[in-house]
């Protein structure tokens, strides 16, 4: 579900959850997909807290 080009929309692209995950591992997150019990899906993310060290 997280590879590129893969959608199953007919007008899709299948890029946004692609991009979506380079841009929240890259800031050193998580996403996580999960089904839902009366059908669909969703999509959630972690992303480290910033602490403030300007070192």
């Amino acid at each position: 579900m997280f590879e590129p080009f893969n959608s199953d929309k007919n007008s899709g692209m299948g890029l946004g959850l692609s991009i979506s995950y380079s841009i929240i591992e890259s800031h050193g997150g998580m996403i996580y997909a999960g089904n839902n019990p009366d059908g669909g899906l969703s999509i959630s993310f972690t992303l480290p807290v910033d602490q403030g060290n300007d070192e």
